[in-house]
């Protein structure tokens, strides 16, 4: 097995010299920091050229100077994915830098966690705004350049970043679960719906990945939404371990959380099924 995936990451790279996604163009929107940021990272290094969003600017620019420093194409389009405006936006910026897309990624989102009972229509409505009615703008808005005829098609995919809370529930998630469950049921839409056009669409549910997102409440990360600071993090949560703890996470296989890094990888893959398959992995 060792000696048919070094002879298949051999083929690859000599087939793939400048990159498995070389010349391709990727979407990813909340690339300031955790998966996004990674994602950004790794698809540039498979030679996409990357438009990375996202709504603190200062983060944004930091990720686009580190894919251009690293000999990488990149464009920065800082925005609130929520916003009225920005699906045109981006999508407009995209074609006027690189002329089509070949993926996008909507990854962006936060968590604002509260018990059901005393959930707010606020609450719970900014939620399914940021990670279901966004990211079905961004799609909606690219169709153009996902639909086309058969002459012009290339490598196309869709990947919605879900979680397990929309696979099983969790508690105090009310709002972000039936978000991320939403997701699914809007991936497997456009996978049916877009298919014929060639068109890829999936959804990666993540569990534990440690981001700012999964790390303790107590250590005051915020986000600002419509002018208000939002808590993130999971009050007590345990820090991140270097080595797997059995005791501290019984009911993960690895016995640890997982990283941006790995997260990010396991996107790329479907980016990538188009290239693997015609390579008959």
């Amino acid at each position: 097995m060792t000696s048919r995936l070094a002879q298949v990451s051999g083929h690859l790279s000599n087939t793939h010299g400048r990159g498995l996604l070389a010349g391709e163009v990727a979407i990813i929107t909340g690339a300031g920091q955790g998966i996004g940021k990674s994602a950004a990272l790794l698809f540039a290094k498979e030679g996409a050229k990357v438009v990375a969003s996202d709504i603190d600017e200062k983060k944004l620019a930091a990720v686009v100077d580190e894919i251009k420093a690293a000999g990488g194409d990149a464009i920065g389009v800082a925005g609130d994915v929520g916003a009225d405006e920005f699906p045109k936006t981006i999508v407009d910026a995209t074609i006027k830098a690189y002329g089509k897309i070949n993926h996008i990624i909507n990854n962006a989102g936060f968590t604002f966690d509260k018990m059901l009972h005393t959930t707010p229509d606020e609450t719970w409505d900014i939620i399914i705004k940021i990670h279901v009615r966004a990211p079905f703008r961004l799609i909606r808005q690219a169709a153009p350049y996902f639909r086309v005829k058969p002459e012009a098609r290339e490598n196309r995919s869709i990947v919605n970043v879900s979680s397990t809370s929309g696979l099983h529930g969790n508690v105090g998630q009310a709002n972000y679960a039936a978000a991320k469950s939403a997701v699914l049921g809007l991936t497997k839409t456009i996978a049916k719906e877009w298919g014929p056009y060639g068109v890829r669409a999936n959804t990666v549910a993540f569990g534990l990945i440690h981001t700012r997102l999964t790390a303790a409440k107590e250590g005051g990360a915020t986000i600002e939404i419509d002018g208000k600071k939002v808590a993130l993090g999971v009050p007590g949560a345990r820090p991140q371990t270097a080595e797997p703890d059995a005791n501290a996470y019984p009911f993960i296989p690895l016995r640890r959380g997982g990283t941006a890094d790995e997260a990010a990888a396991s996107v790329l893959l479907y980016a990538l099924l188009t290239i693997l398959l015609r390579e008959h992995l």
